[in-house]
């Protein structure tokens, strides 16, 4: 891959919609992502169309919702829909590469939880059933394609500054068993805080945290992190659990995890049937002190693999998922 893998990014588009995108918060890896595929010190980067294997969309769906959407109408789906199927009719007209595949050799990234309703998973757009989708939302009963689509890893960035993963922790302040905080958005979270919610010392569930309580200093003292979807299956809070050494519990439905081509999140990771959520902490309990330190040190070595750099550096979160792409791209046959 990396002596012959090229992107070529069209140039056309203005920004905020194109050529931009989202750089701070939950959706900061979209654009990260788009600004890293016009930024020439990339070395998948080439200015020679020819030379391309995958020809890259810079269309960000964060910033078409925020600067089109508009509640006040019947049909705010069209609008938002029309943007894109316009940006791909102007390549279509002008360029032969989207005609001669039909879309399959080129790349579209989305974090927003619309970025599947907009490349048209319900209209049957060839954006859909022929490019590869990079998303955050990368869910298989909404139209997630496994041997098409990539796995986004989402990354929140709340000041726009790029963390860093935290050294190891030293092992005895891993005082709780297990814990999470966040909104009841949809009915995975909302399980989660039915049967935990302020009702155990040691599996620490909170809907939102107190005042004066910090989110990071809990993950530091867990030994698990509970990862639920919300309202989508992906969620920011896996990447974070790795990032604070914390053994991500995966709770979902439907959702391939990122760069599972090529790690086993079962080396790392916990991942607990939605049904068997009041039984979370007989399975955590279940798990002996030895195969839990070799679940961390996996997670340790798994770090770097969802660090984010600009410009990205090898096997961090970007390499790896343009690396997801590369294989992807692998099941094109084009006409020539």
């Amino acid at each position: 891959m990396e002596k012959r893998f090229k992107i070529w990014a069209y140039k056309e588009g203005q920004p905020p919609i194109f050529h931009s995108g989202p750089t701070a918060n939950i959706y900061s890896i979209e654009g990260h992502f788009i600004h890293e595929m016009e930024d020439s010190t990339n070395p998948f980067l080439t200015q020679n169309p020819s030379e391309a294997h995958v020809f890259f969309l810079p269309i960000s769906i964060t910033h078409i919702v925020s600067y089109v959407y508009r509640r006040d109408v019947l049909d705010y789906w069209g609008p938002l829909r029309r943007v894109v199927a316009d940006y791909v009719d102007v390549i279509k007209e002008k360029y032969p590469y989207w005609n001669r595949s039909a879309g399959a050799d080129h790349l579209f990234v989305a974090c927003h939880d619309w970025g599947a309703y907009l490349s048209g998973n319900d209209t049957k757009h060839e954006l859909y059933e022929n490019s590869i989708r990079v998303v955050c939302n990368a869910n298989t009963s909404e139209g997630f394609i496994l041997n098409k689509d990539v796995t986004l890893a989402g990354i929140n960035l709340p000041d726009g500054r790029i963390g860093r993963p935290e050294r190891d922790i030293d092992p005895n302040q891993r005082t709780l068993l297990a814990f999470f905080a966040g909104g009841a958005h949809g009915y995975i979270r909302e399980a989660v805080l039915d049967h935990w919610k302020g009702k155990d010392a040691e599996v620490v569930v909170y809907e939102y945290l107190p005042k004066g309580l910090n989110y990071y200093s809990f993950m530091k003292r867990s030994k698990f992190c509970l990862c639920p979807s919300g309202y989508e299956v992906g969620t920011p809070r896996i990447t974070e659990a790795i990032f604070m050494g914390c053994v991500p519990v995966i709770i979902a439905v439907d959702y391939p995890l990122p760069f599972s081509d090529v790690l086993d999140w079962t080396k790392f990771s916990v991942q607990i049937p939605v049904e068997k959520i009041p039984e979370i902490k007989v399975i955590l309990k279940g798990i002996s002190e030895r195969r839990y330190q070799l679940l961390k040190s996996r997670v340790l070595q798994v770090q770097r693999h969802f660090v984010l750099h600009r410009p990205a550096k090898r096997y961090d979160l970007i390499s790896m998922t343009l690396h997801s792409v590369w294989l992807r791209r692998l099941n094109v046959k084009l006409p020539y």
